[in-house]
């Protein structure tokens, strides 16, 4: 098993780095991230890519799906994201409604993201007008990474959440969407629950990295959704999750414990408090019995008091 070296000896992965490490076969690692905290995960990791993705609106957030997130929330999130990151490539998703309508509103949405949560790429989702609009964020000096096949944010059209591209018809329009996006200028792109045998006839196509969830070993690199890794939740799990850990187990297990000691009385202890200096604990009952705290009773005289010393 590979080492992966301390995240403070790696230099920030950039998007040269990642078009050279498809040109060399060397696979590429992205998972998603969606606070401070999975964010130092990932880099500790060693992952190189990290994905703020609209998947929050769901794992993080409670939402039925990803199309409530709203841009605010996606900036917040991919902005604490940011704190926690030095070394892998940060990527955000643009939420559903904030690019579709123009240019200029894809443009302006990008922007954002950029300004405000010093994003490296968004990414956008579907071909057809969508590749205008990554071609207009692309014109505006934007990295962006496209993503083909099962495209959340519109899933209800593709007749929901399930795989797409599964005749040749319908694998030549994945096809073109993919090859569409490279051209408009996309920095790579995200193939999602695609049959791996149209993956492998595509790739040969592509210029750019692809990132597969789901759409077999032909791809350039792989991401998952970091609660999907760890097994933080306990709903569908797609066919193409591998899970790495069953963290809910566990962590419901912790906070049972701790739930029951509090009720019990068994926490905190006297290893878990604070203690004063020889004396000091004395002396303040001396300062409480000189002052006004001394003379009020606590439940027939419950207005503020002012310590005399």
């Amino acid at each position: 098993m590979s080492v992966q070296p301390a995240a403070s000896a790696r230099r920030p992965v950039t998007l040269p780095e990642l078009a050279e490490r498809k040109a060399l076969g060397q696979p590429i690692a992205m998972i998603t991230a969606y606070d401070y905290a999975s964010a130092r995960v990932a880099e500790a990791a060693g992952a190189d890519m990290v994905l703020v993705g609209d998947s929050a609106a769901m794992t993080v957030l409670g939402y039925p799906s990803t199309v409530p997130v709203s841009v605010d929330e996606m900036i917040m999130l991919t902005a604490a994201v940011r704190r926690g990151l030095s070394v892998p490539l940060l990527v955000a998703d643009l939420p559903f409604g904030s690019y579709e309508r123009s240019d200029e509103q894809a443009v302006e949405t990008a922007q954002r993201f950029v300004k405000e949560t010093g994003c490296d790429a968004v990414k956008i989702e579907r071909g057809g007008t969508t590749v205008d609009r990554a071609r207009a964020i692309v014109a505006a000096g934007i990295a962006v990474v496209g993503h083909v096949g099962l495209t959340p944010q519109t899933a209800v059209l593709a007749g929901g959440f399930r795989a797409q591209g599964r005749t040749a018809e319908a694998a030549l329009e994945v096809c073109r969407a993919a090859v569409a996006l490279q051209d408009a200028g996309c920095s790579a792109i995200v193939f999602e629950a695609i049959p791996s045998d149209v993956t492998e006839v595509v790739m040969p196509l592509m210029r750019i990295p692809v990132i597969g969830i789901g759409a077999g070993p032909a791809t350039d690199g792989q991401v998952l959704v970091f609660h999907d890794v760890l097994g933080m939740h306990d709903g569908h799990q797609p066919r193409f999750v591998k899970r790495y850990a069953s963290l809910l187990e566990s962590m419901t297990a912790a906070v049972t414990d701790y739930v029951a000691e509090v009720h019990a009385g068994a926490f905190p202890t006297a290893a878990h408090g604070y203690g004063m200096a020889a004396g000091e604990a004395e002396r303040l009952r001396e300062l409480i019995a000189l002052s006004e705290i001394g003379l009020r009773h606590p439940v027939t005289d419950p207005s503020p008091t002012t310590l005399v010393s």
